[in-house]
Formats: C-alpha cells, sequence, structure tokens
C-alpha cells in the first residue's frame, strides 16, 4: 500500500501549490491527493497539477468533492450536485488520478419534515448517477463517512448498506480511520467492507470531536485498526489528512512528524515497506 497526503494540509496555510508538492516529495510521500475546485478549473490550472506532480514523481490519486445537497428534497439541487460531481470526475480523469472521494451530506431539519427514508434513496440515486459517469471515464467514486449525528453515512454498517445499495461497480468506500473511531466503531467493523472499500484517510483525534491531528497527537490506537484493515487486502493509497493546524507556521514540521509516525505503523502491520 501507498502513503500519501492530500495537499490542503499546505494550501490551507496560503502556501504556494508548487512548493507543497516539493514538501510533499521531499518528506517522502509515495502519491498525492489534489484538493482543490473542479466547477471551474482551468486548463492551465490541470496542465500546472499535471506538470508539478510529475516533475517531483507523485501518482496523483484521489480529488476531494464535498456533495452536501447530493440529498435535497428539490431537484435542481440534487442535480447541480451531481453535474458538480462529475466535473470532478473529470478532473480526475485529466489529471490521471483514480478517484473522486465523494462527502455526502446530512439529514434535514433534525430528520423531521422530509422523510429520512426519502433522503437516503435521493442519496443512493445520485450516487448511482455519478458513479454511472464515473464508470465510462475509467474513474473510481470512494464515499467518505463522517462521524456526525446526522451525517447520511455515519457508521461502518450504514457505510456497507449504502454501497450495495448503489450497485455500481465503479462506487466504493473510503476508511477514514479517525472518522471510524468518533463514530463508535471498533476496528474489527471494518471486515464489513471487505470487497468495497478502495481507498483511505489517515489522522488523529481527541476522542471526541473531527479535528485531524497527525497520527500519534491524539488518541487513537491505530494497530487494531491498520491490523484490520490489512486483512482486507486493499490495493491502494493511504492518504493522511490534516486540515486544522493551528500552528501555520509549524505546518511542515507537522506534516513530517504525520508522515513518520503513519510509515512505522504500516510497516508494522505489514502495509508498507
Amino acid at each position: 500500500m501507498k502513503l500519501g497526503l492530500i495537499n490542503s494540509a499546505f494550501s490551507q496555510v496560503g502556501m504556494d501549490f508548487s512548493e507543497g508538492i516539493r514538501h510533499i516529495r521531499e518528506i517522502g510521500f509515495d502519491t498525492v491527493d489534489i484538493f482543490t475546485e473542479a466547477w471551474n478549473i482551468s486548463k492551465e490550472e490541470k496542465k500546472k497539477i499535471v506538470r508539478e506532480c510529475e516533475a517531483n514523481s507523485l501518482p496523483i490519486v484521489s480529488a476531494p468533492c464535498c456533495a452536501l445537497g447530493i440529498a435535497d428534497f428539490n431537484d435542481p439541487v440534487r442535480e447541480f450536485h451531481v453535474q458538480r460531481a462529475n466535473k470532478f470526475v473529470d478532473l480526475v480523469k485529466d489529471i490521471g488520478g483514480r478517484n473522486v472521494l465523494l462527502v455526502l451530506g446530512e439529514y434535514l431539519w433534525q430528520q423531521e419534515v422530509i422523510p429520512p427514508v426519502q433522503q437516503w434513496a435521493w442519496a443512493v440515486e445520485c450516487t448511482r448517477e455519478i458513479g454511472r459517469y464515473a464508470q465510462s471515464q475509467g474513474v473510481e467514486i470512494v464515499i467518505e463517512l463522517e462521524p456526525f449525528k446526522l451525517s447520511i453515512v455515519n457508521n461502518v454498517e450504514l457505510m456497507a448498506r449504502f454501497i450495495r445499495e448503489v450497485n455500481s461497480p465503479a462506487v466504493f468506500a473510503n476508511i477514514d480511520v479517525s472518522h471510524v473511531y468518533l463514530a463508535g466503531d471498533p476496528p474489527e467493523k471494518l471486515r464489513l467492507l471487505k470487497g468495497l472499500a478502495h481507498h483511505l484517510h489517515f489522522s488523529d483525534c481527541n476522542g471526541k470531536v473531527h479535528g485531524d491531528l497527525p497520527p500519534g497527537k491524539g488518541v487513537i490506537d491505530f494497530k487494531p485498526y491498520l491490523k484490520a484493515i490489512a486483512g482486507l487486502g486493499i490495493e491502494g493509497s493511504l492518504s493522511i489528512e490534516l486540515e486544522y493546524c493551528h500552528q501555520p507556521d509549524k505546518i511542515v514540521e507537522w506534516v513530517r512528524e504525520a508522515y513518520q509516525v503513519t510509515a512505522r505503523l504500516m510497516k508494522e502491520a505489514g502495509l508498507r515497506a
């Protein structure tokens, strides 16, 4: 398995894209995930992404896309989110990536007024539609588990159910270890995603809230989770996610430490040489 980083770790602090990519390579990462906006990205920007990543020998794996209105009760809103997600599919194809990481929304109004079963059905239907387009372009969709009370997919069981109901050869799960931990799911629950997961996110937390801390800076015992992941036989990339650095001037040190700790944990789990 490869070890990557979402480049938002550097862009969040205002660092130039090219400089961030150089740091990612210098620190030792195998791959990179690109955080950008696909809706109005220019051809020149796409070319720059490809050029800089190739110059630094960093294969591109994924691009995150938040589609929080994918289960909205208004048809035009859902249609927009499908169109925008398809733009991300185009982006990933153009820059030579593998998948679009799709973040679904939440149930509206505390699951009142609009029946939750209908919102679930809309999310499944729209994701299936995105999956059809992704398959035609040779791109995969991976779904993010969000550990919030009203998130449409907020635990491992719901993730497995969602992927099976979408029933698309191009739609898979993303396993975010921190999110799984915050959802209260033990490592053994990950067996439900065997054959259904194609990507991973990795970060730590304080055990209470979503935080994207460097591994080792929080409370998660990663070893049993990585052991469970090793048993899933995933061929892909584990991408570190660091998006809330409270000391922007220390971001390079944060990323370097996250890399070193994660590389050691992956080696101990037999996931990376």
